[in-house]
């Protein structure tokens, strides 16, 4: 059964994940030094984010993807945890306002995708 909030939610992680290849250096930037291979994981990132939007289109799948949008969604939560670490140097360019406001989104996004992990009949 498709939506507009499932075709919504499924083109944000496609077009999100397509765009750790279109401006590497973003993420690269947002990165905390503890994460090996910056670079590999960043691509990876984009690859499942295109798999997972991709995979939320279908009722097989949609349940499956939707569970791994939100471990994927509580992994990248170590990224806006460092960034508000670092919002007084490396971060100085983004207002407080809006490093803190990405933590209650990861909650959004999450209860979001949670709306999908049950398979429909």
């Amino acid at each position: 059964m498709w939506s507009i909030g499932l075709t919504s939610m499924a083109a944000l992680y496609v077009l999100a994940g397509l765009n750790h290849f279109r401006d590497p250096q973003f993420y690269l930037s947002l990165m905390p030094p503890y994460l090996p291979k910056p670079e590999f994981l960043n691509y990876a990132a984009g690859v499942v984010e295109v798999l997972l939007g991709s995979a939320l289109l279908w009722d097989r799948t949609r349940p499956l993807a939707a569970w791994l949008v939100i471990a994927m969604l509580l992994a990248f939560v170590s990224v806006h945890i460092y960034m508000l670490q670092e919002r007084h140097t490396k971060f100085a360019h983004f207002t407080q306002v809006f490093l803190w406001a990405r933590i209650p989104l990861q909650g959004v996004l999450i209860a979001w995708a949670y709306g999908y992990t049950r398979m429909l009949r």
